[in-house]
């Protein structure tokens, strides 16, 4: 089969890909408007790049899109439904990934570092200016909102550096599972209530928009961060950019944000806020993760025509 990679990938991805599906084709569009065009593919590995309805239509052959990744907003799932095009994501995968990178924006706002780097930047050395503002993970109650793969592994590595975790999930944990990750459940409110941290680790859907907006930032402590790996539309920009200005929370670490014209995003210009262009799941050595990953879905679908991970079924023609 012909699989196009669309998107840019860390170095050496397709050479992987070429080494572990022997007897495939495989082809590349790195800008959107190369991937729009290109016609002939039969599989899709997509990552960063949009696939809507327009960008699928001269698509004839097409019999599968894999999202390099766990989140799928990105793709039109019913229109590639309506053309018996199955849907995939990667769920897991990347999840150490992202998980490490929450962690280092809950370090970087609890401990100033942009500030204080800025500040030594600037010429100035001074241990005193932000160190009121300053705290550490110990003792702490990390408040994690979806208790996916990503949400667990963010458990274990709080917990490492003396955190307690409690969280929030539509669709609750096992119990043997709450006790293997010392996860303890509790309602939105409550969470948002007694957490100095908030991490943010759910898709974003109709019903997960603005899950943080100003109702929500008025339970939290003015003590609190908030942070977001997940999506950008998670956290209402503007209520938060108000409490922040209020003084009402302590800061926020968002590798995705609702308006990502930064130009005119009021989130930029506060010291305790650090901002990220959505590099959670890019780190450079990804690849050998998912490149094995996602050959193993490819080898099972030409076999069997069965795609692990099907997120558009309901679409299927």
């Amino acid at each position: 089969m012909k699989i196009l990679l669309a998107g840019t990938y860390p170095d050496g991805t397709a050479d992987k890909f070429r080494a572990m599906l022997p007897g495939h084709e495989i082809a590349a569009a790195e800008t959107q408007e190369q991937y729009d065009t290109v016609e002939d593919c039969e599989i899709i590995v997509v990552r960063v790049l949009k696939t809507p309805e327009k960008t699928l239509d001269n698509k004839k052959q097409l019999k599968a899109v894999i999202r390099w990744g766990a989140g799928y907003d990105s793709v039109d799932i019913e229109a590639a439904g309506k053309r018996g095009i199955l849907v995939a994501n990667t769920p897991g995968v990347n999840s150490y990934a992202v998980a490490e990178l929450a962690l280092g924006l809950m370090i970087s706002v609890n401990r100033c570092l942009d500030a204080n780097a800025r500040q030594c930047r600037g010429g100035v050395w001074d241990r005193n200016t932000y160190s009121k503002r300053s705290a550490t993970l110990n003792h702490k109650t990390v408040g994690i909102i979806g208790g996916g793969n990503i949400g667990r592994r963010v458990a274990k590595l709080v917990q490492a550096l003396g955190a307690e975790v409690v969280y929030y999930d539509v669709f609750r944990l096992s119990e043997e599972m709450e006790r293997s990750f010392a996860m303890r459940y509790v309602t939105l409110d409550e969470l948002l209530e007694s957490s100095d941290i908030v991490s943010l680790h759910v898709p974003l859907l109709d019903s997960t928009r603005h899950i943080i907006g100003k109702d929500q930032i008025a339970r939290m402590k003015k003590t609190a961060v908030v942070v977001n790996t997940a999506r950008g539309g998670l956290i209402d920009d503007g209520a938060l950019a108000e409490a922040l200005s209020a003084g009402k929370l302590a800061g926020a670490g968002l590798d995705c944000v609702e308006n990502e014209d930064l130009a005119n995003n009021p989130l930029k210009d506060f010291d305790n806020v650090v901002i990220t262009p959505h590099v959670g799941g890019t780190s450079n050595d990804l690849a050998e993760e998912m490149v094995p990953a996602i050959s193993e879905v490819v080898k099972k679908f030409c076999a069997t025509g069965e795609l692990e991970h099907t997120v558009n079924k309901e679409f299927l023609a």
